[in-house]
């Protein structure tokens, strides 16, 4: 499975990182992951992390890429550009010049890392590339679950060609240049590397007359709606997949998946952590000093629970099965109370007459500041 991370979280960088800090970050993060000092049983591991590190830094370390990103994700980059599209006009080189790597170089090397460093034929049908797709929704909407339409861009297999790329009555032959193979290797220095074979663009076949629907590429970009159906009980980070929603595969290859990714949006009154609950609820001293009976909003209607006299600030109390629902069960979390004391800021002359005399029967001097709190504590 390939879904795509946050390209931010990829680089280890804020949103609001400056250029300099992006690059900084992918260079040391590249120069540790690069594929050349993996030992060999780790070097596709490698491979595939260098290609996610270089490709989160070919799109933040362009401004107008980076702008598309930030307002529409992934499906941003993917509507605007093609996949060896991202990487046009990034110079990597550079970012290593002081390092003895040499732009040339690291061309090639990304030629290799991104062609897939395989001298098989790239002719060959394979699946599609998985898409993550972020939905933002309520609290309630969790606990209930909920359908959201969600709208995205994504390749389709082109319907005139059926994928091959050629004009229907048409065909391709073998690229005599890289004898099918789709790249052409050499080596340069330290590194044996590969490059897409420019004669036929890394396919190993070429198309003599290109289908004028997709232009030679086997799939075209196209809008899709669908209507995600949202379980009972999805917390922030749950993924649903809508099996064969992904980008399309190449050559007749099956298409990827899409995973919508659940975010859940702050509530103005519960916490949650897990599958519990939380809750702070004012009660006024008086209630809290007799006790008696609070009305607890919960996500499925008011419930009571009663509180004891005497209940002090910061008290907590477990209302079981109040909680949200587990995803995975039929269990549901725990609805945690806090009582959070109200003291009142205004008092009339008979009220704070009746604290006084209450502050009197219980043997407590409410004028004399020197309390006896401080009189224990700095005793000498």
């Amino acid at each position: 499975m390939s879904v795509k991370r946050d390209y931010y979280e990829v680089l280890g960088v804020k949103k609001t990182a400056t250029q300099q800090e992006i690059e900084q970050s992918y260079r040391k993060l590249a120069v540790e992951n690069h594929p050349d000092r993996a030992p060999e049983e780790k070097k596709e591991e490698a491979r595939q992390k260098f290609k996610e590190l270089s490709e989160a830094y070919a799109v933040l370390s362009d401004t107008k890429k980076r702008a598309q990103y930030d307002s529409y994700g992934h499906a941003g980059i993917d509507q605007r550009y093609r996949q060896e599209d991202i990487f046009r006009n990034t110079d990597f080189g550079s970012v290593f010049e002081d390092m003895g790597f040499g732009s040339g170089t690291f061309a090639d090397v990304f030629s290799d890392l991104f062609s897939g460093g395989s001298s098989r034929s790239r002719y060959a049908p394979r699946g599609g590339d998985d898409i993550e797709f972020p939905i933002k929704i309520t609290l309630e909407e969790a606990f209930n679950g909920t359908e959201k339409n969600v709208s995205f861009y994504h390749t389709i297999t082109c319907n005139v060609c059926n994928g091959s790329g050629a004009k229907p009555g048409t065909g391709t032959k073998t690229c005599q240049s890289c004898r099918g193979a789709g790249q052409v290797r050499y080596s340069q220095g330290f590194f044996v590397v590969s490059q897409p074979c420019p004669k036929c663009s890394g396919q190993g076949k070429i198309i003599d007359t290109p289908c004028g629907q997709c232009t030679g590429r086997g799939k075209v970009k196209e809008q899709t709606k669908i209507m995600v159906k949202v379980p009972r009980g999805v917390d922030t980070g749950t993924s649903i997949r809508m099996r064969g929603k992904g980008e399309a595969g190449e050559l007749g290859g099956p298409p990827g998946d899409l995973y919508v990714t659940v975010r859940i949006e702050p509530h103005k009154i519960f916490a949650r952590r897990g599958d519990d609950l939380f809750i702070k609820i004012p009660v006024s001293f008086v209630r809290a000093a007799l006790g008696g009976e609070l009305l607890v909003p919960t996500l499925s209607g008011q419930v009571t629970m009663k509180i004891p006299p005497g209940t002090q600030p910061g008290k907590t109390f477990r209302l079981r099965g109040h909680g949200t629902p587990n995803l995975h069960s039929h269990e549901t979390g725990m609805l945690y109370v806090t009582v959070d004391i109200e003291v009142p800021t205004k008092l009339n002359e008979k009220q704070k007459q009746l604290l006084r005399e209450f502050a009197q029967n219980s043997g407590e001097n409410v004028d004399d500041e020197d309390s006896s709190f401080f009189k224990r504590v700095f005793r000498t």
